[in-house]
């Protein structure tokens, strides 16, 4: 009896270790399915948002070299944090998380994302009370915004929807660890008992 309960330990052993490098694999990966064609689309017009005006005449190119336009526009910080942060997170890690489908750089795509959004915002706010010889917020910022705010809404889903497999193939772990231990107690013989 004790040596049928020692083959299937073994047994459950290569079985666990199987377990445990799906569930590993699984946590470490993403799969966009459709939102990767949205976040793609949302990357490209976050790019073409910095050959667009910000505000006056100056790009979202000028606000990241700190061109001669950008300081005759009058650009605030939260216009150069903004876009700078557009640029390393919702182009650079968006970029990074869907060619490599790492959830780590999808986690730090969302995270980014997020805290760019109310930096948008307040880029937005700060060109629309600008004092009145400045100009107003351009096309260039506001669409770079709304592009921001649909990047961190789809890498929020993403990162919700790695998070449920991750947890559905750790259940399905706790409930093969619960089998073999209940096999293992029904084929262990008893030591105070008659043997």
């Amino acid at each position: 009896m004790r040596i049928v309960s020692e083959k299937n330990s073994a047994g459950f052993e290569d079985f666990k270790d199987d377990l445990e490098a799906a569930e590993r694999r699984v946590a470490s990966e993403i799969d966009p399915g459709a939102r990767a064609l949205v976040v793609a689309v949302c990357v490209f017009v976050l790019l073409g948002t910095f050959v667009l005006p910000h505000t006056g005449s100056a790009r979202g190119l000028d606000i990241l070299v700190a061109s001669d336009a950008a300081h005759s526009a009058g650009l605030s910080l939260p216009s150069r944090v903004f876009v700078w942060l557009a640029l390393v997170f919702g182009v650079g890690f968006s970029i990074l998380a869907l060619l490599t489908r790492r959830w780590t750089l999808a986690w730090i795509a969302l995270a980014g994302t997020t805290v760019a959004c109310p930096a948008g915002m307040l880029a937005v706010w700060s060109r629309q009370t600008a004092g009145a010889d400045l100009p107003g917020p351009g096309i260039g910022l506001v669409i770079a915004w709304i592009a921001v705010l649909v990047l961190a809404f789809h890498w929020a889903r993403v990162v919700w929807t790695r998070t449920a497999v991750h947890l559905s193939a750790e259940e399905e772990r706790r409930r093969a660890i619960a089998v073999q231990q209940r096999r293992s107690l029904l084929d262990e013989p008893n030591p105070d008992g008659p043997s």
